[in-house]
């Protein structure tokens, strides 16, 4: 029997882009699958460019991203990143406690935040809303970054390399959590790695190979 072919979340159509004025993306075209899927490759190939083009953190010097078909730019941005939220490399928290960062994005869109609720879907327990953010191990802090992009209720999440600061325990407990989300709210995300035995294990298939530096980029397939 044939697999079921995922429908495309985003386009990248002839998309260029650079990053402190040098090139790092050039006349991209690739299909992102809705799902999990993973953009993989050495350092300086634009991963991390490519990622932040999904939710306009940054536009394209030439070229058109779509979401589900269409043009990001017609997306009020504000909107756009609380349904495509990105979960960055490192933990950037607020000074005060996890359930005020937890519900930090959730404020500034006007809306309390599930906070226990999002705790436990980033794998932490509730006892934690109370603890001082500023205290907690690296690995901790990046599931509460989780937990902040959960409480926003998005329907993708863009993860920048989010296992790179752990230790391997941490990690394979960060991926063991990634996938209960695909699992359980049916979530897409697009992750970030240079670990390509990490994004067969995340994404099998649908993985995006870049090369380096900024070479044409293609998707992989792997076995």
């Amino acid at each position: 029997m044939a697999g079921t072919v995922a429908a495309v979340l985003f386009e990248l159509d002839r998309v260029s882009a650079s990053r402190g004025g040098a090139p790092v993306l050039r006349d991209l075209t690739v299909d992102i699958p809705s799902g999990a899927s993973c953009v993989a490759g050495p350092s300086g190939a634009g991963k991390s460019t490519l990622l932040r083009l999904l939710n306009r953190l940054a536009d394209p010097d030439a070229g058109v991203v779509r979401l589900r078909g269409e043009d990001v730019r017609e997306r009020e941005v504000l909107e756009l990143r609380r349904e495509v939220c990105l979960v960055p490399q490192l933990p950037a928290l607020h000074e005060g406690t996890v359930a005020e960062n937890v519900g930090y994005g959730a404020r500034l869109a006007g809306r309390d935040a599930a906070v226990e609720r999002a705790l436990e879907l980033a794998g932490l327990p509730p006892g934690f809303a109370g603890r001082e953010a500023q205290r907690l191990s690296v690995g901790e802090q990046q599931r509460v970054m989780l937990a902040r992009a959960l409480a926003l209720e998005p329907s993708v999440l863009l993860l920048d390399e989010p296992t790179s600061a752990l230790d391997e325990a941490a990690r394979d407990a960060v991926e063991a959590t990634l996938l209960d989300l695909r699992e359980r709210l049916g979530l897409s995300y697009v992750l970030v790695t240079h670990d390509l035995a990490q994004a067969q294990r995340l994404a099998g298939e649908a993985v995006v190979r870049l090369a380096a530096p900024a070479g044409a980029p293609s998707p992989e397939r792997p076995a």
